[in-house]
């Protein structure tokens, strides 16, 4: 899949969104006192799906700062599409901040429902059947989670940043189902910079995000865009009100990223809606 930014990709200098010492200080106690007024009096901690990538692995310090690791529990749920580096990487992550943590399989879950119903290829590449099995492994994490959020009862954590949400890069009643999602106004940047700012190991910081859900190796290929670029056009032009002509020009990409990233925002945003009912007869 060739990206859309490939032929320029060299000349981007992205906007720097990254908060300053202070507003980065400000930001974390206002992330750790959000995580500590949302699981409240009603639930005795959280639960957190550990995927090996830098959103869960920032909302999990987030959550050992705010909670205490006796409070948080991990989840990997791994998916045999390019899970064996993911899977190790979530485990340190649970092994170093101390928290509890168990593995469960969904393979024979995700088989059990494709034995039901018979999944068309859709072309001779079967890409939509890679995107409908994908929504449907999401899916199945999402009941696992709130199955043993239920037993322990822990509120679920979602890890999806503003890029990813505000582009619709979620699967709805999937990775989307969660109680609150405290990274939900940072954009990819900011993220990885409180996950430094956290501790979390440099490597983690820097690793590139892969959905692990199908095989479209990383993030950035499946959005057809890198993720500085997506910030800045998100700040500037979806968020800022700046108009995409000026945004081009800030960000020295093109026209055509911007008009994609503005699609991307406006197809999903059912997505960031309650569902839709019709209004009341008076």
């Amino acid at each position: 899949m060739a990206m859309l930014y490939e032929q320029t990709q060299e000349e981007i200098e992205p906007l720097d969104l990254r908060f300053t010492d202070a507003e980065l200080e400000e930001r974390v106690d206002h992330l750790t006192g959000f995580i500590e007024e949302q699981v409240g009096s009603d639930s005795v901690g959280a639960l957190i799906a550990l995927s090996g990538g830098i959103d869960s692995t920032a909302t999990a310090y987030l959550a050992v700062e705010a909670l205490g690791s006796d409070a948080v529990h991990g989840l990997i749920l791994p998916k045999e599409v390019n899970e064996n580096k993911n899977i190790s990487d979530a485990e340190r992550v649970a092994k170093t901040l101390g928290i509890s943590y168990e593995m469960l399989d969904i393979d024979s879950i995700v088989s059990e429902f494709l034995d039901v119903y018979e999944v068309d290829a859709g072309d001779s590449e079967g890409r939509w059947e890679g995107r409908h099995v994908g929504n449907l492994s999401a899916r199945v994490r999402m009941t696992l989670n709130y199955l043993v959020g239920s037993f322990e009862n822990k509120l679920v954590l979602g890890t999806g940043n503003r890029a990813e949400l505000a582009t619709g890069y979620v699967t709805k009643f999937g990775d989307g189902g969660v109680d609150c999602n405290p990274l939900g106004n940072l954009y990819k940047q900011q993220v990885r910079q409180i996950a430094a700012y956290l501790g979390v190991d440099e490597a983690l910081v820097q690793k590139t995000p892969t959905g692990g859900m199908v095989d479209y190796g990383t993030d950035e290929e499946e959005l057809g865009v890198d993720y500085d670029t997506l910030d800045a056009v998100l700040a500037l032009h979806i968020d800022g009100g700046v108009p995409a002509a000026a945004t081009a020009r800030l960000t020295d990409t093109s026209r055509e990223v911007i008009d994609h990233i503005r699609r991307m925002h406006e197809q999903s945003t059912h997505k960031r809606t309650p569902p839709t009912t019709p209004e009341p007869i008076v």
